[in-house]
Order: C-alpha cells, then sequence, then structure tokens
C-alpha cells in the first residue's frame, strides 16, 4: 500500500525557490533542497520526479508570485504611464527592498538552463511574453488616445520595456544600488515621451 505524503508541496517548492535564486540551479544540491524544505531527497524524488521537476515547479511559483500580478497591474485599466513607472518602481524595491538580493529566476534560468532545456525555455518565453504582451495593449491603447509617443510601435515599446526590466534585474545583482536603479528606470521611462 502506497504512503501518503505528509508535507506541504506548496511550502516545499517556495523553500526551493529560495535556494535556486540564491544558488542557481547548477549550484544548488540534493543536499541543498533537502536542507531547504526540511524534506529527504527520496521524498523530493517521489513528489517531482527530479531536481529538474522541482525546478520547473519552482519556476511556475516564481510566475505566479512575480509575473502575473505585474500582468494584472498593466491590466488594471490604470492610466498607463502611471502604471508602468509602478512596475518600474517595483521592480527596483523588489531588487533592493529586503536586503537579502536573491536573483531573478527568469535571468538566471535563462542564462543557465534555458539554451539547455526546451521546458526551461518555453516556461520563459511564455512569461516574458504574458508580460510583453500586457505592455502592448496598455501601450497600444495609451498611444491610440494620445497619450504616449506614436514615434514607435507599441510591439516595439513593449519589447524595450521587457528588456529594460531584465537589464535592472541583471544590474541590481551586479550593483544593488537603490538610487542608481532607480535613475536607470526613469531613463527608460522616456521611451514614452
Amino acid at each position: 500500500m502506497a504512503r501518503t505524503r505528509e508535507f506541504d508541496l506548496d511550502a516545499a517548492v517556495d523553500a526551493a525557490m529560495d535556494v535556486f535564486r540564491s544558488k542557481g540551479y547548477e549550484g544548488t544540491s540534493m543536499r541543498d533542497l533537502s536542507e531547504a524544505t526540511g524534506l529527504g531527497s527520496g521524498s523530493i524524488y517521489a513528489a517531482f520526479g527530479s531536481k529538474d521537476g522541482l525546478y520547473l515547479a519552482v519556476l511556475d511559483l516564481y510566475r505566479q508570485r512575480y509575473a502575473t500580478p505585474m500582468v494584472d497591474l498593466l491590466r488594471s485599466g490604470n492610466d498607463a504611464r502611471a502604471v508602468i513607472r509602478e512596475v518600474f518602481i517595483g521592480t527596483v524595491d523588489d531588487i533592493t527592498g529586503d536586503g537579502r538580493h536573491l536573483s531573478c529566476l527568469i535571468v538566471g534560468a535563462s542564462m543557465e538552463r534555458a539554451h539547455q532545456d526546451v521546458r526551461v525555455a518555453e516556461r520563459l518565453r511564455s512569461t516574458t511574453q504574458s508580460l510583453e504582451l500586457a505592455l502592448y495593449d496598455l501601450l497600444a491603447e495609451a498611444q491610440l488616445r494620445g497619450q504616449i509617443t506614436t514615434d514607435r510601435s507599441a510591439t516595439d515599446l513593449a519589447g524595450f520595456l521587457v528588456t529594460s526590466l531584465q537589464g535592472l534585474r541583471v544590474m541590481g545583482a551586479i550593483n544593488p544600488d537603490r538610487a542608481a536603479l532607480t535613475r536607470y528606470a526613469e531613463v527608460a521611462l522616456t521611451c514614452l515621451n
């Protein structure tokens, strides 16, 4: 008779997220994951199939926790400039706010795993495309209303803004200087003028 799982999967994925964000995929051992989750490696394998399976679950949680609320904010119907600025400043806050300086899982997975694992690449592509599409919709509507520049297409502006957000995360990993990152965000936002 199979044993019943006696632990919280969501809590295990949440704990593993911090490990992957601080050590990366390759730098994270099963021992690290066991220590963080409080689970033995056998329980991790039984629940997720492999370290890869747990990593994919972490990517899904990361999207739900960070990207989905950002997309929801962009779709809130509020003023385009104000909402986009809020997204950028929120990103700076996320980078510098808690002092732990955990890396962005999207950036880390892009550099470390996307070229090796199609499942990782698909998740990253889906996450960034959802953000880009939400930005595109907001920007296209703002252009129609004459609220932002029409010198560039909404498609190009959305792509540039997603690239700029990820660039902030990269630079924040190198030097989490709040004032500097805020200035860089403000420069990126001038593309809306």
